[in-house]
């Protein structure tokens, strides 16, 4: 299969395979990140935004949303989801608005999509271009440094008739700036047993890599991975939420 076949082929699946997400746990977070660094403007734009249920949380706390995702079927159903949200197929490593945001939010380590470091760094310009003054941008990413090949999540949800088991896991090669994204899909009913698998190639980056890249446009501060409350990175974990502000004077 091509690079996101699952995603494109199987977009009607896509929230069956993350079911086990606490979307609004992590939408509440970049509410809460956002009402402590940000600029009180509630114009909101999410990353990969995939078929909306970030957005779908927001818009109740009153925010005026928008999503950009690379995948059109993943579109479609956002906007069914949301349908007073604005959506645009689009790259966000060449990400261009007409008005700026307040709240950029990057969620699923969807970061990671942006592919090697150049494109990391172009996404990284984009989002800066399209904050307001003193706008957030918050998203969360994984140490490449942390990654344990021999983890893998998997969860199973019935639907239809058929059980659905989902896998997802990280492989970094322990060198270099790429690693993958595994994910796999097994349907079983009364009569078989289908099986697709993908594999979606991802850039590596070290934290403090990271922080270097972000530091020329952004006040920066990292955060324990747990939505559920606020706790700063104790520097130990290999995933952590970052809460970026735009700095000001840059152009």
């Amino acid at each position: 299969m091509s690079n996101n076949a699952l995603y494109t082929d199987l977009s009607g699946y896509y929230d069956l395979m993350c079911a086990d997400i606490n979307y609004q746990a992590q939408s509440n977070s970049a509410h809460r990140f956002h009402q402590l660094f940000g600029n009180g403007g509630k114009r909101h734009l999410d990353l990969a935004c995939g078929t909306g249920p970030h957005i779908a949380f927001l818009q109740k706390e009153g925010y005026v949303c928008s999503g950009v995702d690379i995948n059109q079927p993943m579109l479609e159903l956002a906007k069914l989801r949301c349908p007073d949200g604005q959506f645009t197929l689009g790259n966000m490593c060449e990400l261009e608005v007409s008005e700026p945001f307040n709240l950029i939010t990057c969620f699923l380590y969807s970061i990671h999509y942006s592919g090697d470091l150049i494109q990391l760094k172009n996404c990284i310009a984009s989002v800066y271009k399209a904050l307001s003054d003193g706008g957030v941008f918050c998203f969360n990413a994984v140490d490449k440094q942390h990654i344990d090949n021999r983890l893998t999540a998997t969860h199973s949800v019935a639907y239809q008739q058929s059980v659905f088991t989902f896998g997802s896991s990280w492989h970094y090669s322990g060198e270099g700036e790429k690693q993958t994204l595994k994910l796999s899909i097994e349907k079983t009913d009364e009569s078989s047993t289908q099986r697709w698998t993908d594999e979606h190639p991802m850039v590596a980056i070290r934290f403090d890599e990271l922080q270097d890249l972000l530091a020329p446009y952004f006040d920066v501060t990292m955060f324990e991975h747990e939505h559920d409350k606020i706790a700063p990175w104790q520097g130990q974990s290999g995933n952590a939420i970052f809460v970026c502000v735009k700095k000001a004077g840059l152009n």
